[in-house]
C-alpha cells in the first residue's frame, strides 16, 4: 500500500499520532470493547496501532516528526509526571515496603546480565540495548522504558519484540500474583509473616495530605506548558554540553538524567501544585505520543524475534522474583509486600495499585506510591542495568 499523500509532511504525521491516541481512548471508552482493552490497555494499543499504520504504508517508517517528538515532548513529559510526584509520603510509607520495592528493582538490574549471557547465543546483535530499555519498563513502567530507550539509542526494530514480550510476559506475572492472592492468609503463617505492618501502614496513609484535583484553566495550562518546555530545552542544552561516557551515557542520556534530577527537586517546591491544574495528565499525553512515534518507526517483522526473547524475558522475572522471595523472608514481609513490591516494578502505576488493592482492599494508594517510586529510580537503575549487559555483550 503506498504512503497516504497527505502524511508526507511532519506536521500531517504528528496529527495522525494524535488522531490515532484518540482513536484509542475513544474505543477503550466503549463498553462492549472493555475485555479487549482489560487485556491489552491503551498503551500497548499506543505502540502497535501506529507500527501496523507504518507497516502497511499508512505512516512512513522514518520522519522529522518522530524526531522532535522524542528530544522535545519526552523530557517535557517525563519532568511533568516527576514534579508533581509526592516524594514524602513515599518516604513515609517505611522501611520494609520500600526495602521490597527496592529488592525487585535489584532483582531486574542483576537478572538483565544474568539473562543475556544465559541467551545471546540466540539474540540478534546490540541485543543489550533491547534488554536496557525493558530494564526501564520493569523498574517503573513505560514511561522510564521510552526515556532509556532513546538514550542508550535501542533501534525501533530490536524495541518491538521487548514490547511483546513486556506486554505478554509481564501481564502472566501479573495474572499469576492475582491467583496468589487467594492463598496469602495461608503463606503467611506457613512463613511466619509480620501482618502488624500492614496495619501500621494503614494509619500511616491516613494521615497523607490528598491534593484535589480541579478543573483545568488556561493560566494552569500556561504555567505548565512554561515549565515542561522551558525546563526540558534547558536539559536538552545542558545536556549536549556533558561528556559522552562509553556507549550507554550520551548527550541524550545526560538530558533525562537531568530531567530527573530536576524533577524531584521541584518536587520538594510549590511546583508540585501544579498537579491541581492536571499536569501528569498532561504528562502521561505527551508519553502516548512519544510511544506511538517509536512505534510507528518499527517493522512488525522484527516481532519473529520475539520466541527467544519472551524465554530471556520469563528467566528475568523468575530472577527478579528470586530477589523479592529473600527479602521477604529476611524481613518476615507478608506476601503483600511481595506481590505489590514486584507489579510496582514490573507493571508501575497501572498494576501497582491493582495488585494492592486485590490483596489488601484498603492499601490500594502503597501500590501506588511503591510505583512512583520505581519510576523515580527506573531510569538510573535500568541506564545501570544497560550498561552491565553492555559489558556482559562485550
Amino acid at each position: 500500500m503506498s504512503q497516504l499523500r497527505f502524511l508526507d509532511d511532519p506536521t500531517g504525521v504528528a496529527t495522525a499520532l494524535v488522531v490515532l491516541i484518540g482513536l484509542i481512548f475513544f474505543l477503550a471508552g466503549l463498553r462492549r470493547l472493555a475485555g479487549v482493552f482489560r487485556y491489552i490497555p491503551p498503551i500497548s494499543w499506543a505502540y502497535f496501532l501506529p507500527m501496523i499504520c507504518s507497516t502497511a504504508g499508512i505512516l512512513p517508517s522514518s520522519s522529522p516528526a518522530y524526531t522532535w517528538i522524542t528530544h522535545n515532548l519526552l523530557p517535557a513529559s517525563l519532568l511533568l509526571l516527576i514534579m508533581v510526584t509526592d516524594i514524602p509520603a513515599i518516604l513515609r510509607l517505611g522501611g520494609k515496603a520500600i526495602t521490597m520495592m527496592l529488592a525487585g528493582s535489584v532483582g531486574i538490574i542483576i537478572g538483565g546480565p544474568v539473562t543475556l549471557w544465559l541467551f545471546q547465543r540466540w539474540l540478534p546483535e546490540g541485543a543489550w540495548k533491547g534488554l536496557g530499555a525493558l530494564a526501564g519498563s520493569w523498574i517503573g513502567g513505560s514511561v522510564n522504558m521510552m526515556a532509556v530507550a532513546e538514550g542508550i539509542g535501542t533501534p525501533p526494530d530490536l524495541l518491538a519484540p521487548l514490547i511483546v514480550v513486556d506486554t505478554v510476559v509481564g501481564y502472566a506475572w501479573f495474572g499469576f500474583l492475582i491467583y496468589l492472592s487467594t492463598f496469602q492468609d495461608a503463606i503467611d503463617r506457613r512463613l511466619s509473616s509480620d501482618r502488624s505492618f500492614i496495619d501500621a501502614l494503614n494509619t500511616r496513609l491516613d494521615t497523607i495530605r490528598k491534593e484535589h484535583s480541579r478543573p483545568i484553566t488556561v493560566r494552569d495550562l500556561a504555567y505548565i506548558l512554561a515549565v515542561a518546555f522551558g525546563l526540558g530545552r534547558l536539559c536538552l542544552w545542558l545536556g549536549d554540553l556533558f561528556p559522552e561516557m562509553g556507549q550507554i551515557i550520551g548527550s541524550f542520556t545526560w538530558t533525562i538524567i537531568l530531567v530527573t534530577a530536576i524533577g524531584m527537586m521541584l518536587s520538594f517546591t510549590p511546583f508540585r501544585r501544579l498537579e491541581e491544574g492536571g499536569a501528569s495528565r498532561l504528562g502521561y499525553m505527551g508519553i502516548y505520543i512519544v510511544l506511538a512515534s517509536i512505534g510507528a518507526r518499527a517493522d512488525m517483522r522484527a516481532v519473529l524475534d520475539a520466541p527467544v526473547f519472551f524465554a530471556a524475558g520469563i528467566v528475568w522475572i523468575v530472577i527478579h522474583a528470586l530477589f523479592l522471595a529473600a527479602a521477604a523472608r529476611l524481613l518476615r514481609a507478608p506476601v503483600f509486600f511481595f506481590a505489590t513490591g514486584s507489579m510496582a516494578n514490573i507493571g508501575g502505576t497501572s498494576t501497582g495499585p491493582i495488585t494492592a488493592s486485590v490483596y489488601q482492599s484498603a492499601l490500594a494508594p502503597v501500590g501506588l506510591l511503591m510505583a512512583v517510586l520505581g519510576m523515580l529510580i527506573g531510569t538510573y537503575a535500568a541506564l545501570l542495568c544497560a550498561q552491565l549487559c553492555a559489558f556482559v555483550a562485550g
